[in-house]
Protein backbone atom coordinates (compact mmCIF):
# COMPACT_ATOMS: atom_id res chain seq x y z
CA UNK A 1 0.00 0.00 0.00
CA UNK A 2 1.51 3.11 -0.61
CA UNK A 3 1.80 5.87 1.51
CA UNK A 4 2.11 8.74 -0.88
CA UNK A 5 -0.51 11.19 -2.23
CA UNK A 6 1.57 13.37 -4.15
CA UNK A 7 0.76 13.92 -7.98
CA UNK A 8 2.84 12.77 -10.40
CA UNK A 9 2.67 16.10 -12.23
CA UNK A 10 4.50 18.81 -10.03
CA UNK A 11 5.95 21.18 -12.10
CA UNK A 12 7.89 23.59 -9.36
CA UNK A 13 11.14 24.42 -9.96
CA UNK A 14 13.56 21.54 -8.57
CA UNK A 15 15.29 22.35 -5.37
CA UNK A 16 17.86 20.07 -6.25
CA UNK A 17 19.25 18.93 -9.24
CA UNK A 18 21.93 17.57 -11.05
CA UNK A 19 23.08 17.29 -14.94
CA UNK A 20 25.46 14.55 -16.07
CA UNK A 21 27.18 15.21 -12.67
CA UNK A 22 31.14 13.29 -12.78
CA UNK A 23 33.18 12.34 -9.87
CA UNK A 24 36.33 10.44 -10.08
CA UNK A 25 39.16 9.38 -7.89
CA UNK A 26 42.07 9.79 -9.73
CA UNK A 27 41.68 6.80 -12.04
CA UNK A 28 38.38 5.00 -10.68
CA UNK A 29 35.70 6.81 -11.85
CA UNK A 30 32.64 7.23 -9.24
CA UNK A 31 30.07 8.67 -11.32
CA UNK A 32 29.85 8.80 -14.95
CA UNK A 33 26.93 11.00 -16.03
CA UNK A 34 24.14 11.18 -12.99
CA UNK A 35 21.10 13.24 -13.43
CA UNK A 36 18.43 13.80 -11.26
CA UNK A 37 16.13 16.23 -9.77
CA UNK A 38 13.86 16.77 -6.96
CA UNK A 39 10.82 18.90 -6.09
CA UNK A 40 9.19 20.57 -3.39
CA UNK A 41 6.68 17.21 -1.71
CA UNK A 42 8.31 14.55 -3.70
CA UNK A 43 10.24 11.57 -2.12
CA UNK A 44 13.01 10.72 -5.10
CA UNK A 45 13.99 7.30 -4.27
CA UNK A 46 17.53 7.00 -5.01
CA UNK A 47 17.95 2.98 -5.85
CA UNK A 48 21.05 1.01 -6.83
CA UNK A 49 23.13 -1.99 -5.60
CA UNK A 50 26.39 -2.05 -3.93
CA UNK A 51 29.05 0.26 -5.94
CA UNK A 52 26.05 1.97 -8.06
CA UNK A 53 27.17 5.15 -6.86
CA UNK A 54 25.30 6.18 -4.18
CA UNK A 55 27.70 7.11 -1.76
CA UNK A 56 29.50 9.46 -3.65
CA UNK A 57 26.59 11.23 -5.12
CA UNK A 58 25.55 12.10 -1.55
CA UNK A 59 28.56 12.89 -0.36
CA UNK A 60 28.72 15.41 -3.57
CA UNK A 61 25.06 16.75 -3.24
CA UNK A 62 26.13 17.41 0.97
CA UNK A 63 29.47 19.18 0.18
CA UNK A 64 31.81 16.66 1.05
CA UNK A 65 32.96 16.04 -2.59
CA UNK A 66 33.47 18.41 -5.55
CA UNK A 67 32.22 16.95 -8.44
CA UNK A 68 34.81 16.72 -11.88
CA UNK A 69 32.29 18.00 -13.92
CA UNK A 70 28.36 18.44 -14.84
CA UNK A 71 25.90 20.92 -13.74
CA UNK A 72 25.02 21.15 -9.71
CA UNK A 73 22.17 23.61 -9.25
CA UNK A 74 19.75 24.50 -6.21
CA UNK A 75 16.29 26.02 -6.64
CA UNK A 76 17.34 26.93 -10.26
CA UNK A 77 20.97 28.19 -9.51
CA UNK A 78 24.24 26.66 -10.39
CA UNK A 79 26.31 26.30 -7.12
CA UNK A 80 29.89 24.87 -5.75
CA UNK A 81 29.81 23.99 -2.34
CA UNK A 82 32.98 24.07 -0.40
CA UNK A 83 32.07 22.68 2.46
CA UNK A 84 29.44 20.46 3.92
CA UNK A 85 28.14 23.77 6.41
CA UNK A 86 27.73 25.22 2.41
CA UNK A 87 25.35 22.82 1.91
CA UNK A 88 23.09 23.24 5.23
CA UNK A 89 23.22 26.70 4.70
CA UNK A 90 21.82 26.00 1.30
CA UNK A 91 18.85 24.02 2.90
CA UNK A 92 20.26 20.39 2.49
CA UNK A 93 20.13 18.25 5.52
CA UNK A 94 21.70 14.75 5.40
CA UNK A 95 21.02 11.65 7.68
CA UNK A 96 23.70 9.07 7.77
CA UNK A 97 23.29 5.40 8.27
CA UNK A 98 25.18 6.07 11.91
CA UNK A 99 23.02 9.38 12.69
CA UNK A 100 25.72 10.86 14.11
CA UNK A 101 24.69 10.73 17.63
CA UNK A 102 26.16 10.27 20.98
CA UNK A 103 24.26 7.24 22.60
CA UNK A 104 25.12 8.13 26.26
CA UNK A 105 24.04 11.84 25.73
CA UNK A 106 20.29 13.16 25.89
CA UNK A 107 17.87 13.22 23.06
CA UNK A 108 17.71 17.08 23.52
CA UNK A 109 21.51 17.45 23.84
CA UNK A 110 21.57 15.20 20.36
CA UNK A 111 18.86 17.19 19.20
CA UNK A 112 20.57 20.66 19.24
CA UNK A 113 24.14 19.00 19.54
CA UNK A 114 26.45 21.77 17.32
CA UNK A 115 23.45 24.29 17.22
CA UNK A 116 23.37 24.27 21.37
CA UNK A 117 20.97 27.14 22.76
CA UNK A 118 22.35 29.35 25.62
CA UNK A 119 21.51 31.45 28.29
CA UNK A 120 23.32 34.45 30.21
CA UNK A 121 24.41 35.30 33.82
CA UNK A 122 26.06 37.64 33.37
CA UNK A 123 29.15 36.87 31.69
CA UNK A 124 28.74 33.20 31.56
CA UNK A 125 26.96 31.41 29.44
CA UNK A 126 25.05 28.05 29.69
CA UNK A 127 22.90 25.36 27.31
CA UNK A 128 19.48 26.15 27.63
CA UNK A 129 18.75 22.64 28.57
CA UNK A 130 14.84 23.40 29.17
CA UNK A 131 14.37 24.80 26.16
CA UNK A 132 16.14 22.46 24.51
CA UNK A 133 14.02 19.85 26.37
CA UNK A 134 10.85 21.64 25.60
CA UNK A 135 11.69 22.05 21.74
CA UNK A 136 12.64 18.20 21.67
CA UNK A 137 9.50 16.81 23.36
CA UNK A 138 6.97 19.05 21.27
CA UNK A 139 9.20 18.12 17.95
CA UNK A 140 8.86 14.17 18.62
CA UNK A 141 5.15 14.97 19.80
CA UNK A 142 4.50 16.44 16.10
CA UNK A 143 5.23 12.89 14.64
CA UNK A 144 3.36 10.98 17.12
CA UNK A 145 6.20 9.59 19.45
CA UNK A 146 5.62 10.88 23.10
CA UNK A 147 9.03 11.14 24.93
CA UNK A 148 8.97 9.89 28.22
CA UNK A 149 11.79 12.13 29.20
CA UNK A 150 14.40 14.35 26.65
CA UNK A 151 16.88 13.98 29.04
CA UNK A 152 16.89 10.04 28.65
CA UNK A 153 19.91 8.87 26.55
CA UNK A 154 19.10 8.74 22.65
CA UNK A 155 20.78 5.33 23.13
CA UNK A 156 17.44 3.97 24.85
CA UNK A 157 15.31 5.02 21.81
CA UNK A 158 14.48 2.30 19.43
CA UNK A 159 16.02 2.39 15.86
CA UNK A 160 12.98 4.30 14.17
CA UNK A 161 12.78 6.22 17.17
CA UNK A 162 16.47 7.60 16.54
CA UNK A 163 15.66 7.65 13.10
CA UNK A 164 13.15 10.30 13.77
CA UNK A 165 14.57 12.29 15.95
CA UNK A 166 17.58 12.88 13.24
CA UNK A 167 15.62 13.59 10.67
CA UNK A 168 12.91 16.38 13.38
CA UNK A 169 16.36 17.87 13.90
CA UNK A 170 17.16 18.42 10.29
CA UNK A 171 13.76 19.58 9.85
CA UNK A 172 13.53 22.04 12.77
CA UNK A 173 17.06 23.39 11.72
CA UNK A 174 15.40 24.68 8.19
CA UNK A 175 16.36 22.13 6.03
CA UNK A 176 14.24 22.44 2.49
CA UNK A 177 15.63 18.91 1.32
CA UNK A 178 16.48 15.76 3.39
CA UNK A 179 19.23 13.00 2.44
CA UNK A 180 18.23 9.90 4.18
CA UNK A 181 20.93 7.14 3.70
CA UNK A 182 19.44 3.56 3.75
CA UNK A 183 17.23 4.86 6.52
CA UNK A 184 15.60 1.69 7.12
CA UNK A 185 18.37 -0.59 6.48
CA UNK A 186 18.75 -2.10 10.01
CA UNK A 187 15.23 -1.94 11.23
CA UNK A 188 12.17 -4.61 11.77
CA UNK A 189 9.26 -4.05 10.06
CA UNK A 190 7.28 -1.88 13.18
CA UNK A 191 10.51 0.30 13.21
CA UNK A 192 10.27 0.51 9.23
CA UNK A 193 6.75 1.54 9.06
CA UNK A 194 7.51 4.36 11.95
CA UNK A 195 10.26 6.05 9.65
CA UNK A 196 8.32 5.55 6.03
CA UNK A 197 5.42 7.33 7.60
CA UNK A 198 7.36 10.31 9.02
CA UNK A 199 9.24 10.84 5.65
CA UNK A 200 5.63 10.83 4.13
CA UNK A 201 4.80 13.41 6.61
CA UNK A 202 7.71 15.65 5.55
CA UNK A 203 7.08 15.35 1.78
CA UNK A 204 3.34 16.87 2.99
CA UNK A 205 4.91 19.62 4.14
CA UNK A 206 6.37 20.49 1.32
CA UNK A 207 10.03 19.24 1.25
CA UNK A 208 11.93 16.81 -0.99
CA UNK A 209 13.34 13.71 0.36
CA UNK A 210 16.39 12.12 -1.58
CA UNK A 211 15.60 8.56 -0.13
CA UNK A 212 18.59 6.35 -0.34
CA UNK A 213 17.71 2.60 -0.42
CA UNK A 214 18.33 -0.63 -2.11
CA UNK A 215 14.96 -2.12 -1.02
CA UNK A 216 12.74 -1.93 -3.51
CA UNK A 217 9.36 -2.43 -1.61
CA UNK A 218 10.65 0.35 1.10
CA UNK A 219 11.04 2.90 -1.97
CA UNK A 220 7.78 1.64 -3.93
CA UNK A 221 6.00 2.50 -0.43
CA UNK A 222 6.88 5.85 0.05
CA UNK A 223 7.87 7.33 -3.17
CA UNK A 224 6.75 9.46 -6.32
CA UNK A 225 9.84 8.84 -8.33
CA UNK A 226 12.70 6.56 -8.71
CA UNK A 227 16.07 7.13 -10.37
CA UNK A 228 17.80 3.82 -10.99
CA UNK A 229 21.86 3.92 -10.91
CA UNK A 230 24.18 1.46 -12.15
CA UNK A 231 28.09 1.57 -12.14
CA UNK A 232 28.14 5.68 -11.56
CA UNK A 233 25.78 6.17 -14.42
CA UNK A 234 21.94 6.91 -14.11
CA UNK A 235 20.08 4.18 -16.00
CA UNK A 236 16.44 6.19 -15.73
CA UNK A 237 14.07 7.87 -14.01
CA UNK A 238 10.50 6.88 -13.31
CA UNK A 239 7.09 8.04 -12.38
CA UNK A 240 5.38 5.92 -9.93
CA UNK A 241 2.21 5.38 -12.04
CA UNK A 242 4.74 4.22 -14.95
CA UNK A 243 6.58 1.36 -13.24
CA UNK A 244 5.92 -1.43 -11.19
CA UNK A 245 7.67 -3.22 -8.01
CA UNK A 246 9.01 -5.98 -10.70
CA UNK A 247 10.39 -3.77 -13.35
CA UNK A 248 11.90 -1.64 -10.85
CA UNK A 249 13.89 -4.64 -9.48
CA UNK A 250 14.88 -5.59 -12.55
CA UNK A 251 16.39 -2.38 -13.44
CA UNK A 252 18.18 -2.08 -10.27
CA UNK A 253 19.89 -5.43 -10.55
CA UNK A 254 20.32 -5.13 -13.93
CA UNK A 255 18.17 -7.37 -16.35
CA UNK A 256 21.63 -9.02 -17.97
CA UNK A 257 23.23 -9.39 -14.93
CA UNK A 258 20.20 -11.52 -13.62
CA UNK A 259 19.54 -13.52 -16.80
CA UNK A 260 23.14 -14.81 -16.97
CA UNK A 261 22.77 -16.19 -13.19
CA UNK A 262 19.71 -17.82 -14.06
CA UNK A 263 21.18 -19.29 -16.86
CA UNK A 264 24.62 -20.33 -14.96
CA UNK A 265 22.42 -21.94 -12.20
CA UNK A 266 20.21 -23.62 -14.41
CA UNK A 267 23.47 -25.28 -15.80
CA UNK A 268 24.70 -26.36 -12.16
CA UNK A 269 21.28 -28.22 -11.72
Amino acid sequence: MSLNSSSSTNTATPIIEVRNLVKHFGPVVALAGVSMKVRPGEVLCLLGDNGAGKSTLIKTLSGVHKPNGGEFLVDGKPVTFQTPRDALDAGIATVYQDLAMVPLMSIARNFFMGREPVRRFGPLKFMDLGFAEDVARQEMRKIGIDLRDPAQAVGTLSGGERQCVAIARAVYFGAKVLILDEPTSALGVAQTSMVLKYVNLVRARGLGVIFITHNVRHAFAVGNSFTVLNRGRTLGTYEKSDIGIEELQNLMAGDKELQSLSEELGGMV
